[in-house]
């Protein structure tokens, strides 16, 4: 006969690109276990809860102050010791996020809240780090085949912009002619007839991404640099 039952919480690995940098969304434990360590938004699983998804985006909401946002169930984790709790096992969320318009704002479970920057990350709570290093590495593979980097996004964005994004992800840096003819070539973006002024430079053309276009493509592209 088992001991003890297994607890299922959820936790939520929400990225965003600012200034260059791959950052991860993070809140400040109030309560023990690892209480004022820092830690991925989440919580247990309640009754109330319609599905497992639905316990996530609460969790977020309540933990974070953000709402409405797509999350995708990226893996589950379960070993023994994760917790001081007890055996628990959770299912973790992705979350590709702007930060641009966010208001942040720590609740119920959380004392703080902000976004690190993942080379700078603090002492995690549980197994965080690896959790979100294995998210990194999930959101690496995914831009090479999905439309995921344009989450990352405005609707609108210049050449530089999408390569910035790119570099931020996968951690090193593309040659840029490259990087403009493979995207160009691709039939997955709209030129505006707009530009933007970025910095001292002379302005640049605004892009859109086409998901129409994209689903219409007969093979996936592969954005692998």
């Amino acid at each position: 006969m088992p001991s003890e039952f297994v607890k299922v919480t959820v936790d939520t690995l929400a990225f965003a690109v600012q200034q260059g940098e791959l950052e991860v969304l993070l809140v400040k434990r109030k309560h023990e276990p690892f209480k004022s360590f820092w830690a991925l938004p989440g919580g247990f699983v309640l009754d109330s809860d319609k599905s497992l998804e639905d316990a996530a985006s609460r969790e977020l909401v309540e933990e974070t102050n953000i709402s409405n946002v797509y999350l995708e169930q990226l893996y589950t984790f379960g070993d023994t010791g994760r917790d001081p709790r007890g055996r628990v096992i959770t299912v973790a969320y992705l979350a590709l996020l702007r930060q641009e318009g966010l208001e942040l704002r720590a609740s119920t479970d959380a004392s703080g809240v902000a976004w690190w920057p993942l080379k700078e990350l603090p002492p995690l709570a549980f197994d965080h780090e690896k959790m979100i290093t294995y998210g990194a590495q999930r959101l690496k593979y995914k831009i090479e085949y999905s439309p995921a980097a344009f989450k990352l996004l405005p609707q609108k964005f210049t050449l530089r912009d999408l390569q910035t994004v790119y570099e931020s992800v996968i951690g090193k840096s593309i040659d840029n002619r490259n990087f403009r003819k493979k995207f160009l070539s691709s039939g997955v973006l709209q030129e505006l007839d707009e530009t933007s002024q970025e910095g001292s430079y002379r302005p640049a053309r605004l892009y859109s991404f086409s998901e129409e276009d994209f689903e219409k493509l007969p093979d996936r592209p592969v954005f692998v640099f």
